[in-house]
């Protein structure tokens, strides 16, 4: 387990109001139904962030996350992976006690894809139909978002926090849209020279890649349930916002 069901992310550098922000149902482009959160800043947003949560799907962590990247200034939509396979929760959340294993198994790189370009799609929609958007994704959706790099998405950076390199598979070696890459020293679920590989990959291919570790800190420690990485997760989001502030200023 990433993080437990009462986590939340730690607050942003920034600190805009917040306009609007809600849980909704999305439609993919192959007519699937499911769930998302959507938060926008009172000024209008220059950068449109979709997040990608781990693989408990959306649960209330990404609902807060989206906030949090409105705080920043930016609209942002976290979604769900699962509406395919376990439809869309009652209360457009994920539960604690949801059993996302066979979910996540039966899940494809095309499904999600249409997924994520659903929530561009929708960001631009309430939005601008300019609107660069970033993805932005955690353990599962951390791997998918660097995917991003090397895709078909009309995304304009990625940023992956603890991510697997197996899971973006070959995408690395056609990568050439502006990556951060979150590395947690002490991940137990992928070694960090294998994502500083994947990094080194991506650069070769055309990628512009940040790539940052921190030593020690453990998988999903961009959580608050971890004070002890608070200084951490400060710099991770400096790095995530120069990513969005670059994008914004095209």
């Amino acid at each position: 387990m990433c993080h437990d069901q009462d986590s939340r992310p730690p607050a942003p550098p920034r600190s805009a109001p917040v306009l609007e922000r809600g849980v909704l149902t999305l439609t993919a482009g192959d007519g699937t139904d499911f769930s998302a959160a959507y938060a926008a800043p009172e000024a209008e947003p220059h950068v449109g962030v979709v997040v990608l949560p781990d693989v408990r799907g959306l649960h209330p962590y990404y609902v807060a996350l989206a906030e949090r990247f409105a705080e920043t200034g930016a609209a942002a939509v976290a979604i769900d992976w699962f509406g395919r396979t376990a439809g869309v929760p009652e209360r457009g959340v994920r539960d604690a006690d949801f059993d996302w294993h066979p979910h996540v198994q039966a899940a494809t790189a095309e499904q999600m894809d249409r997924d994520i370009a659903a929530a561009i799609g929708y960001l631009r929609e309430r939005q601008s139909p300019e609107l660069p958007v970033v993805t932005v994704g955690f353990c599962l959706g951390g791997s998918i978002s660097w995917r991003q790099s090397g895709g078909d998405l009309d995304v304009a950076g990625c940023v992956g926090f603890y991510g697997k390199p197996s899971v973006v598979g070959d995408a690395a070696t056609r990568a050439r849209r502006p990556t951060v890459m979150v590395i947690a020293g002490a991940d137990a679920a992928t070694p960090v020279e294998e994502q500083l590989r994947l990094a080194d990959t991506m650069r070769s291919a055309g990628a512009d890649v940040d790539a940052v570790v921190y030593d020690g800190a453990p998988h999903s420690f961009f959580d608050r349930a971890h004070g002890d990485w608070a200084e951490a997760c400060a710099d991770a989001w400096q790095h995530v916002l120069a990513l969005t502030d670059r994008v914004a200023s095209r």
